[in-house]
């Protein structure tokens, strides 16, 4: 708001054009002209984690590209290489970033504060945006196995009893294997890093100390050997630790080049300190391997003090994971991958919900109440009431005096998404909302009342929640229909746990100001629908049908406020699949400029949600681009199926693939109050070798169920058992109608025939 004081004003403008720069005032207004007046521009917290990303491309900028004879990670390796196809032209970029390899995986435990990451050629990155570890072979005759200067590597995720992250090269007849996980010592948590090389030649296996990460350069400016070859110490703050000493050990500062390029001159001179002003330190520890032969060493690295919820002495890794799983909803069959990812996508959201819910473990490895009301959703209906109910009591927390929900300042969904979030778990573990979250949900109610846009003005807009800043890449400030959805949803579900806790007054409140929201969106898509041409929704009342019309179809998933088939949304998912899937999937040409596989399973489940047979590819499309270790970035380049934009482990991607595999099993239909299976089967999704698909206990605002489908030959049945909460609700049996029909269906037991066709 300063800026609008004269003073500073001409002050600023006098000093920018006294140096030749351009009027920083000007560009401002020009910005403004394009978006709509919003209290807040643009999220103070957005606004700083973009000038650090940004920074950190800049020192990319400064040193990377003039010293590619260094080993780097990946996405350099990749976007720097002109014969690759991820190579991006660096004439006028100011800034590096990885903008075609944003995909990693994180270990870690539940509960744990660390979560490691390791990047497509097992780089491994021990704590949050620290330096890495890197493994190598160096044969004798000067033959170097590089994985992150392979084309291809084997990276699978290991998910029995704890999560492993295998990495495995060849080259020549030379191999290398990394574990990374993460385990207890002494009570602790300590990531392991497991190497192993065998060769038909002699040489060295390689551990390496790095300063990067997949983001870019992550400072060394003092490495050290630890006293009899044990380990290092890096930046006097953290230690390495070998299985083993070594045979030689090499450091090197930036001055003097990659230690990397000591190894290939066959240098092999021991060296215990090193410190870089530059801070781009780098060491190197060597092992033996003769021809024919192998050599392993394990690097450990302590993470800090063990969680504050010890869930046995001595801890393990394994018990943790046990635990944390259990009771969960559990899927087998389906198609192809269907059920690894499901099982990846749980420990998924699991590892990233230690108190706050993350939607990533390292860009993303902070709060948003957008991301963490949808993942928080999908931990409801697997079933973890536990970790749900203590993510609520945190949301709670995280409420401003004036009532609103506040991560971002100046988005407008969240205090919707926290109602409906704790609405939806109200319902489905039918449990009576707490007496202390009263005052919560009234200041909630009223923090909404007086933020909507003033009703009585004839405005296309009149009514809505403000214009705002779009942290779902919808585009600039507008007056978005997503905040609209969200927050008449919030405020039903309120009205629904005022009303039980004995507050009529609140509730009634709560359900006026929904049905006076409700009202004013249908008032503005219909004079939309004049200017546009189509009853389709576009993402705000001043935007044209464009890929930002996917934040519109919250209204028919997840938030289920119109029936399956309303028009509106039914020519806003046709639009949607006209105009937007690329290799099957929505491509979101706003800002994600990638395909997002969030969003399109948000498509997906409209889809399946309205019995239109799209949602099948779509499905199938986002599971095939799915990393080798079942992870999802936010969003992927269109050409290279690799992450271009988000964190590299998207925990919303992971929360939708886990509603949409339930969904397809069962889902509660909002509207007409009935309990659907089956919706999205088909004798595909049975296990060959079984000829079942199950699914369950899950758990419904009815009761819990669980859902089995078999199949043999031209018969087929779908069988269900249940815990139901009171009476029974009405069941639709959906499944594949186009290829089965029912036969028979009472008692939990639908049977089914194969149709005949006429020839």
């Amino acid at each position: 708001m300063w800026l609008k004081w004269l003073p500073w004003r001409y002050l600023i403008r006098s000093f920018a054009q006294k140096r030749g720069f351009i009027d920083p005032l000007a560009v401002l207004a020009r910005l403004e002209a394009v978006s709509q007046p919003a209290e807040v521009v643009a999220p103070l917290e957005l606004l700083r984690a973009g000038l650090v990303l940004h920074a950190r491309g800049f020192i990319n900028n400064q040193i990377i590209e003039h010293n590619l004879d260094w080993v780097w990670p990946l996405w350099v390796e990749r976007q720097f290489d002109p014969a690759h196809g991820a190579f991006l032209p660096r004439g006028f970029s100011m800034t590096h970033l990885n903008l075609t390899q944003r995909n990693w995986t994180a270990v870690g435990c539940p509960g744990c504060a660390e979560t490691p990451i390791l990047d497509g050629r097992g780089l491994l990155m021990p704590f949050f945006d620290s330096w890495s570890l890197d493994a190598w072979f160096i044969a004798d005759d000067g033959d170097a196995l590089i994985p992150s200067r392979m084309e291809s590597v084997s990276q699978r995720l290991e998910t029995q009893g704890n999560l492993r992250v295998i990495t495995e090269s060849e080259f020549l007849g030379m191999r290398l294997s990394t574990t990374a996980m993460v385990g207890f010592t002494s009570d602790a948590p300590v990531c392991s890093y497991a190497l192993r090389a065998s060769s038909p030649k002699s040489g060295w296996l390689v551990a390496s100390l790095r300063p990067y990460n997949p983001e870019g350069i992550s400072f060394v400016n003092d490495l050290s050997l630890l006293p009899r070859g044990e380990g290092w110490k890096i930046n006097r703050e953290h230690e390495v630790r070998f299985s083993r000493s070594p045979n030689h050990a090499l450091l090197s500062r930036y001055h003097d080049g990659d230690v990397y390029l000591a190894l290939v001159k066959g240098e092999t001179h021991d060296q215990e300190h090193v410190v870089c002003d530059v801070g781009m330190a780098t060491g190197a520890v060597l092992y033996r391997v003769e021809a024919g032969g192998n050599s392993e060493v394990t690097l450990t690295v302590p993470l800090g003090p063990a969680p504050k919820k010890r869930l046995q002495a001595p801890l393990s890794a394994e018990v943790m994971w046990s635990d944390a799983l259990q009771g969960g909803t559990v899927f087998s069959g389906g198609p192809g991958r269907f059920a690894s990812l499901y099982e990846t996508a749980r420990r998924t959201v699991l590892l990233l919900s230690p108190g706050e819910i993350y939607a990533g473990p390292y860009t993303y490895k902070r709060f948003w109440f957008r991301d963490a009301a949808i993942i928080l959703h999908a931990l409801i209906c697997a079933g973890y009431r536990d970790v749900a109910e203590r993510a609520i009591e945190v949301f709670i927390a995280k409420q401003s005096a004036s009532g609103y929900f506040v991560s971002q300042s100046g988005e407008w969904d969240s205090n919707g998404q926290v109602l409906w979030a704790m609405g939806r778990f109200c319902r489905v573990f039918n449990a009576a909302p707490k007496a202390d979250w009263l005052p919560a949900l009234r200041k909630a109610v009223r923090w909404i009342r007086k933020k909507r846009a003033d009703g009585s003005a004839d405005k296309i807009y009149s009514g809505l929640m403000p214009a705002g800043f779009s942290a779902e890449h919808l585009g600039p400030n507008d007056y978005y229909y997503w905040d609209d959805f969200w927050t008449v949803a919030g405020l039903r579900l309120a009205a629904e746990m005022l009303g039980k806790l004995g507050d009529g007054e609140g509730a009634h409140n709560a359900v006026v100001e929904a049905e006076a929201l409700s009202q004013a969106v249908d008032d503005s898509l219909a004079r939309v629908a004049a200017r546009i041409g189509t009853i389709g929704m576009p993402a705000s009342p001043h935007r044209r049908m464009d890929s930002g019309s996917i934040g519109s179809v919250a209204v028919g998933f997840p938030l289920q406020l119109w029936p399956a088939r309303d028009e509106r949304l039914a020519a806003t998912l046709d639009y949607l699949c006209r105009h937007c899937l690329l290799r099957g999937a929505l491509y979101h040409d706003i800002t994600h400029s990638g395909i997002n596989p969030y969003l399109s399973l948000h498509l997906a489940q409209c889809l399946l949600r309205a019995g239109d047979p799209r949602f099948q590819g779509i499905m199938q499309s986002v599971a095939d681009l799915a990393s080798d270790t079942g992870q999802w970035p936010e969003a992927m380049h269109p050409s290279l199926g690799t992450g271009c934009m988000g964190d590299g482990q998207h925990a919303w991607a992971a929360a939708e693939w886990m509603m949409m595999v339930r969904n397809c099993f069962l889902y509660e239909e909002e509207y007409s109050d009935k309990l659907v299976l089956g919706a999205g089967l088909t004798e595909a999704w049975c296990d060959p070798a079984t000829g079942r698909a199950t699914f369950g206990p899950a758990p419904t605002r009815f009761g819990n169920v669980s859902v089995t489908l078999e199949t043999k030959g031209d018969d087929a049945a779908l069988t269900w058992s249940a815990e139901w909460f009171g009476k029974e609700p009405e069941v639709e049996i959906r499944f594949d109608p186009a290829e089965w029909k029912v036969v028979s269906n009472w008692g939990g037991h639908c049977a089914l025939a194969r149709n005949k066709r006429a020839v």
